[in-house]
């Protein structure tokens, strides 16, 4: 068993020239995401030398992993640049030359992201048919204008009546369904397909939000979430490449791999394991005895620190935030952190030999045509798979090969993270073979899939406005911890950081990047008469 110590080391000089003799303050960034290496490298530059990255994995990234195979990359997690107007992860990819070989097709623009923006979307039902493509289009038009009313709530102040529930899932399907039976143009075999492409649709939303099903996204919140002006880009030799631009001016030992995070301990509340250790540590200094912050490590190292900044994903806080924090985080950033929505929204890849689509198809999407009139988008165990919404081809495959990208979401997901590949593979080709008509599609020769629903460090793939929650919690879990009358006089022992974190722009990258940015901007400005 280990013996526990405080840590009275650091890698640099406490006493640093840039603060002019003062001791230089402690911050510990707890992940090493795209959030928390934003916030140490700006605090770098700006003069901070006493930084201290504590990262659980063996990797740093976060919900950026990119997997090379071969010649090709593909993400597991963050895949594209959302728009790029003004966006930071944007000119950082830019600047540094990473859009070179982004193809035009690779520049998809619309709501939804696209591996390319060329091409055709094939509907198929599962009585292996095509959905003719004017059927489709009608459709889909029918789809954004709703969509585009479910906007209209937050940006316009519209009221939202009972029999929505407050939900873009309960409101899209009752306003669609209304209209789709109520078109005299449409024959009932049309109506029909119409109205169980409702769900698919609602399928592909809810893996685009990161939710179980849309039924559980707040329809007065919706349109709060803001869009960067430009096109969707894909970093063809991958996302991972920010990682290690954010990285590259970070010194290797201010970042701790494999150094998991047990307890925050702060305002002073120091257990009485700290207090035996302090006491029988006679080289400890006092300043770090009567810290007001201690980073208590899984290896049983208690770490002193002036401020911490906790960017730990919104799923590991629903999980720990109760054996994470000493003293108990208060009542007002639990309810948030109970509120907020995240789940888990996963990628299937599926390497085949030989397409077996057409060079025009850039996507298949699975409309089940039994769900016509289904309310609920929740399955039985046995029929995960009903979840998958769609696979989509990789572009270009003169660089990717024959490849699709599946795409599952909610508790579904999570079923399926705990099937074996082998399963996993056969019951994917059976469901393209089902919806095709082609019996004789062969089994993919190579499968690789994201985990994040069970993966303990992130518990979900990014954060929604849950029915029931407002972009108000949002900033109740950003605000620092001890609270204050004012952020002026807050002393800012504990941060918070992360794409949950950002009202506009939570589930995104570039919210990750900006709200790590944010939370070293009030350090800087915090300590601006020492940073000379």
């Amino acid at each position: 068993m280990q013996s526990c110590e405080i840590s009275a080391d650091s890698t640099d000089d406490p006493l640093s020239s840039g603060l002019r003799g003062k001791r230089q303050p402690r911050i510990v960034v707890i992940g090493a995401g795209l959030a928390g290496l934003s916030a140490a490298k700006a605090l770098l530059e700006s003069g901070f030398t006493d930084v201290t990255i504590l990262e659980a994995t063996d990797r740093i990234g976060g919900r950026v992993q990119s997997v090379k195979l071969g010649h090709a990359t593909f993400e597991l997690g963050a895949t594209w640049i959302h728009g790029s107007h003004g966006n930071p992860v944007y000119h950082l990819a830019e600047d540094n030359g990473l859009l070179e070989e982004t193809t035009d097709g690779e520049r998809s623009v619309g709501r939804i992201s696209l591996y390319s923006k060329n091409g055709v979307a094939y509907h198929l039902t599962n009585n292996g048919q095509r959905i003719p493509k004017d059927v489709v289009e009608e459709f889909s038009d029918l789809y954004n204008e709703v969509y585009n009313l479910t906007q209209e709530f937050f940006q316009r102040g519209k009221p939202v009546n009972a029999e929505s529930q407050n939900s873009v899932g309960v409101f899209t399907r009752d306003v669609v369904r209304k209209r789709v039976k109520a078109d005299p143009d449409d024959t009932e075999a049309v109506k029909r397909l119409k109205l169980a492409m409702i769900q698919q649709y609602l399928k592909v939303e809810s893996c685009e939000s990161s939710s179980h099903s849309m039924d559980e996204v707040s329809l007065s919140e919706f349109g709060e979430w803001t869009e960067i002006p430009g096109a969707h880009h894909i970093i063809p030799c991958g996302f991972i490449k920010i990682v290690e631009i954010l990285a590259r001016s970070i010194p290797e030992s201010v970042i701790q791999l494999r150094k998991p995070v047990k307890c925050i301990h702060w305002n002073q509340s120091v257990s009485k394991e700290i207090e035996r250790v302090a006491d029988h540590n006679s080289d400890l200094p006092e300043e770090d005895k009567s810290s007001d912050v201690f980073v208590e490590c899984e290896d049983c190292e208690f770490i002193p620190a002036d401020h911490v900044i906790v960017t730990v994903s919104l799923g590991v806080l629903k999980k720990r935030h109760e054996s994470l924090f000493h003293p108990r985080l208060p009542e007002e950033k639990v309810m948030a952190i109970e509120k907020l929505g995240i789940n888990t929204t996963d990628k299937i890849f599926l390497e085949f030999e030989e397409p077996f689509w057409s060079s025009e198809c850039n996507s298949i999407q699975f409309v089940w045509e039994d769900e016509a009139e289904s309310e609920s988008l929740t399955y039985p165990e046995e029929l995960w798979y009903k979840k998958i919404c769609s696979f989509d081809v990789l572009y270009p495959p003169e660089r990717y090969g024959h490849v699709l990208s599946g795409w599952i979401c909610g508790e579904e997901a999570l079923i399926m993270e705990k099937c074996d590949d082998e399963t996993v593979a056969e019951t994917c080709t059976e469901m393209l073979r089902k919806f095709t008509g082609n019996p004789n599609i062969p089994k993919p020769r190579r499968i690789l899939r994201s985990s994040w629903g069970s993966n303990p460090n992130f518990r979900g793939s990014y954060s929604y406005t849950q029915v029931g929650s407002s972009g108000a919690d949002v900033e109740k879990l950003a605000k620092p911890l001890p609270y204050a009358e004012s952020s002026k006089t807050a002393p800012m022992q504990v941060m918070f950081s992360g794409e949950a974190t950002h009202r506009k722009y939570y589930s995104t990258t570039h919210g990750a990047v900006l709200s790590g940015q944010r939370e070293a901007a009030h350090l800087i400005e915090m300590y601006q008469d020492l940073l000379q």
